[in-house]
């Protein structure tokens, strides 16, 4: 793989495993509703995808109003928040901070793309907002992966062009964005999820530049 001169990490899942406090924030939201739901389905269908998408997934053609949609997504996302309340920087992955000191100092540079708003909430609670160049959410673009718009909009944060970044994403969503946004792939977790990845690493735990670069 050649060389980027960015790259762009998708956060939930990646640098951390925040998917399970996403999962059952989800679940509390389908159990008020008496809407069955499993980790099954969040793994397939919700991982990496942003949270009116979600929840349009989760109501399975159930018809209800915008009003009753933002309320929905407001008390999934107090559910999460409470969830991510004790979060802190033991969380980060094995051998990530240093990952990410080693591709600044080799003079690549690093942003967040993440579909998640609360994604500086949680960078705060793992002590990891200095580590990014840009930061690019849920709250810097309309369309969510698998639409490439996080994606450029990262890239634009890091004035980057896009066929020089590397994405780094654990979602088939957030592979496909990558993909569409005309940058190099790497997914992260088991191969058969990225058919359309340029490579496929199970974890980032106690990863280097080489390793990702290989």
């Amino acid at each position: 793989m050649n060389t980027p001169k960015a790259i762009l990490f998708d956060l939930d899942g990646v640098l951390t495993d925040t998917s399970e406090y996403h999962y059952q924030a989800w679940k509390h939201l389908a159990d008020d509703e008496g809407i069955p739901f499993t980790h099954e389905e969040n793994d397939a269908h919700l991982r990496g995808v942003g949270r009116r998408d979600s929840l349009l997934y989760l109501l399975k053609g159930r018809t209800v109003s915008e009003a009753q949609m933002q309320e929905m997504m407001d008390r999934k996302n107090r559910y999460y928040a409470e969830l991510i309340k004790n979060m802190s920087p033991k969380e980060v992955v094995p051998g990530g901070v240093a990952l990410l000191k080693e591709i600044r100092q080799a003079g690549i540079k690093t942003a967040i793309a993440s579909a998640s708003k609360n994604t500086l909430t949680v960078l705060h609670r793992l002590d990891l907002v200095s580590s990014f160049d840009g930061i690019a959410d849920g709250n810097s673009v309309v369309h969510g992966k698998p639409a490439p718009d996080v994606f450029i909009f990262a890239a634009g944060l890091v004035n980057t062009p896009t066929r020089d970044c590397l994405g780094v994403e654990d979602a088939t969503a957030g592979i496909e964005a990558i993909k569409a946004a005309g940058m190099t792939a790497l997914g992260i977790g088991p191969r058969e999820r990225f058919p359309m990845a340029d490579k496929v690493m199970a974890t980032l735990e106690n990863k280097t530049l080489r390793d990702l670069l290989a």
